[in-house]
């Protein structure tokens, strides 16, 4: 099975997460945000996925760090769940609609980092605790660096920012499932350059 552990300790957050690509039992999720559970809970489900993440970050501050340090956290579980890469897919894409949203997610794990993020989310805050809602680009951001992926994301319209972010993070889990499936055609490294 494909899976990583990941535990990371600063002094702003304290994150243990562990991601399973080959095993759907619906995780736990304690981000310290009720928003960003839903959200990563939505990524599990629709990716297909085992997610276990507990953060204690310095929510006094704001949920910067814990955003940014889950980003990181995730993405080196992916990278790590992917090895070398042999046998899969490694291109991704999907188009989500989610009410009056839509929303599409184009990734390719090429170990080469290249992100575009073209949302303009509707309003400033999200959730219940008034998250500032421009930290998933951040979020996002540092998932791409970090699993070393090309990933663009693009928000081509709504008007509730619940729907426009859920409508992107199902998308990105589509995405990923596509990504990491066991490839028609490719037994080997998915590249003509034999190496990713």
């Amino acid at each position: 099975m494909r899976k990583a552990e990941i535990i990371r300790n600063t002094r702003e957050t304290k994150i243990s997460l562990s991601l399973n690509l080959d095993d759907s039992t619906r995780g736990t999720i304690d981000t310290g945000s009720a928003f960003l559970d839903h959200m990563l809970d939505l990524f599990q489900v629709h990716g297909g996925f085992s997610l276990n993440i507990h953060c204690d970050g310095d929510r006094q501050v704001d949920m910067h760090h814990s955003i940014e340090d889950i980003g990181i956290v995730l993405g080196e579980a992916l990278i790590k769940c992917l090895g070398d890469k042999k046998g899969i897919e490694r291109y991704g894409f999907y188009f989500v609609p989610m009410d009056e949203a839509l929303a599409r997610v184009c990734i390719d794990f090429s170990n080469r980092i290249g992100i575009v993020w073209r949302v303009k989310l509707p309003s400033q805050t999200v959730g219940a605790e008034n998250m500032d809602a421009h930290l998933f680009e951040h979020f996002f951001k540092s998932i791409g660096e970090n699993a070393r992926m090309n990933l663009h994301i693009e928000l081509f319209y709504g008007e509730d920012n619940h729907h426009c972010l859920e409508a992107i993070f199902k998308a990105f889990a589509r995405a990923v499932a596509m990504a990491v499936a066991p490839s028609r055609n490719v037994l080997g490294i998915p590249s003509s350059k034999g190496v990713l």
